[in-house]
């Protein structure tokens, strides 16, 4: 059947408005409408399914997504001191210059992100567009199902600036009621893009249903927008707000008896804490397009049974976050820094024992593989066979992107298994949970805030013991609820903790501590621990302009100097 696309050009250059095959989006091949939808009520619902095709950070194919990953881990991990680039030093240099604060404008990661999330924009602007003229004439589309379609598409706009923003902060705004790519390139990055993303995420609050529609998980609803809109104005400081919603999210679900690893376990998707999702699968025909792309750098390199890639690695600063007291309450920085758990980076031979008596939380291997513990259905990790330069990026690897070996077959691409079908969590319950305990801190509501928190450490109480090859418990494990909050600065320490511990490697970290404040004395103080065991991170300096990165060059240069460097 003959078929055309539907293009819009904007600078980044022509642009595809697709319908994709991710699960509830199976519709048409990817990056194509037919020619007798484009106009109709078929051609609204295929623009609005590539609007959510980007969800994925991936426009097509699999290779190049990494920066634009709906994790945000080269963004909101890499940078952090949660995770290095991982691989080896001469490998993805570019990602070098993200992790240690020295990008410059030409960093293919920047355009990388840059443009794979203004298609985003214009799918969603295109979705729009379509939908005022089917309004404006044949009306084949319900005004009530028009009403939930612009929901869909201004909520996943906000979505997409929301990741532009935090990462560049200065982005031109451009509408469904820009009518030209002409007038699109003379439109200038010098306006705050909040204010639309907040009103696009309102209208999705008010006009987007309580369930999913059609009963498919990956669209859009009402809690979610509540969700989203809360947590923008969090990084607003509009603490008051932000809770109202927060509380709406949270009313009638508890916590603790959700199983924490459903979050991370491709065969128990769809779950109740899921709440903004990037839904991945691999296509009926064994193709990757629509599967998780963005983490597939992070697959275990060498002998492991994923064999690629070796990066997105977890740091030493990470793992020892996780070291606890004889109360089962999280060691101070200075404390667990003091002596530090360094697995096997300075004995990598035979006579490497993993000590078992250390105390940990045990959300700890839930998410980083160590040497001497039992991995997925993997067997036992067995240190820097499974690395590819430890000395480089440390001994310990990722686990929350990774899928059994049971479901390679089903859940990973054929003879890729670093291409999964493991979906990405953008906003969970548990992470609800926590904003608003951030929230009832700044109230100066302390009770409030400590049952939050609590809740979320209760539930990790429950977690299974991780073995080792004996059979033994890996560690002392041990993870109590606090009794109490001294003050609001214990209780602001508390929840801040909480989140790196509950939400690490979800590609939070890095934007969470700039809205703090604190990324600087953070990343600094982090830079001279890490440093004295893998130097290659020692010395990094958090400048004034380190809070965002620069706007891509070839975007200035498509621009005709419209849009501004930051």
């Amino acid at each position: 059947m003959k078929r055309n696309k539907l293009m819009i050009l904007l600078g980044a250059g022509m642009l595809l408005v697709s319908s994709c095959g991710k699960e509830f989006l199976q519709k048409l091949p990817q990056g194509e409408l037919s020619e007798p939808q484009v106009g109709n009520k078929d051609g609204v619902e295929g623009a609005l399914m590539g609007a959510y095709s980007i969800m994925n950070g991936n426009v097509s194919g699999t290779w190049g997504n990494y920066a634009s990953a709906p994790s945000q881990w080269v963004f909101g991990e890499m940078a952090s001191d949660n995770a290095h680039k991982g691989s080896e030093l001469t490998d993805q240099t570019p990602m070098n210059m993200i992790e240690n604060f020295t990008s410059i404008s030409t960093n293919d990661n920047l355009s990388t992100q840059w443009q794979v999330y203004f298609e985003g924009v214009l799918r969603c602007n295109n979705t729009l567009k379509l939908l005022a003229n089917d309004q404006s004439g044949p009306k084949e589309i319900s005004a009530e199902r028009a009403k939930e379609i612009q929901g869909e598409a201004k909520m996943l706009r906000a979505h997409y600036y929301f990741y532009l923003w935090r990462v560049f902060r200065n982005v031109p705004i451009i509408t469904e009621e820009i009518a030209t790519a002409e007038e699109a390139a003379k439109i200038p990055n010098d306006k705050d893009v909040l204010p639309l993303i907040e009103e696009d995420l309102k209208f999705a609050v008010e006009n987007l249903p309580t369930t999913k529609i059609n009963d498919e998980f990956g669209r859009m609803d009402k809690n979610a927008a509540k969700a989203y809109l809360g947590k923008l104005y969090l990084y607003q400081k509009k603490y008051a707000q932000a809770l109202t919603l927060f509380k709406e999210v949270m009313a009638g679900k508890d916590l603790v008896s959700m199983p924490y690893w459903n979050n991370f376990d491709v065969t128990k998707e769809n779950g109740p804490e899921a709440v903004v999702v990037s839904k991945h699968a691999i296509n009926s025909n064994g193709a990757a397009d629509n599967s998780n792309v963005g983490d597939m750098l992070s697959g275990l390199y060498g002998t492991s049974p994923v064999g690629c890639c070796g990066f997105y690695q977890p740091t030493i600063d990470l793992v020892n976050a996780f070291q606890v007291d004889a109360n089962g309450l999280p060691l101070s920085p200075s404390a667990y820094r003091a002596k530090p758990y360094l697995s096997d980076l300075q004995n990598p031979t035979a006579s490497y024992v993993l000590d078992v008596s250390l105390k940990f939380d045990p959300r700890l291997d839930y998410t980083v593989g160590r040497r001497g513990v039992s991995y997925l259905d993997y067997g036992i990790m067995p240190g820097n066979a499974w690395i590819r330069d430890a000395k480089y990026a440390g001994p310990f690897v990722g686990i929350k992107t990774m899928i059994p070996q049971s479901q390679f077959a089903t859940n990973a691409a054929p003879g890729e298994n670093y291409l999964t079908g493991l979906d990405v969590n953008v906003i969970r319950l548990a992470d609800v949970w926590l904003m608003a305990a951030e929230c009832e801190v700044e109230a100066g509501n302390l009770a409030g805030a400590l049952k939050l928190v609590n809740d979320v450490r209760k539930r990790a109480a429950t977690l299974a013991p991780k073995k080792t090859g004996t059979g033994a418990n890996a560690a002392a494990y041990n993870v109590k609820p606090y009794p109490a909050f001294a003050n609001q600065d214990a209780a602001r320490t508390a929840v801040r903790t909480e989140r790196r511990l509950e939400l690490a490697l979800e590609g939070h970290r890095f934007f969470d501590l700039v809205r703090w404040g604190v990324a600087k004395s953070v990343l600094e103080s982090y830079s001279a621990f890490e440093g004295q065991y893998l130097p290659s991170y020692k010395g990094l300096v958090f400048g004034a302009k380190s809070e965002y990165w620069p706007i891509p060059q070839v975007e200035i240069d498509r621009s005709n100097g419209v849009l501004k460097p930051n």
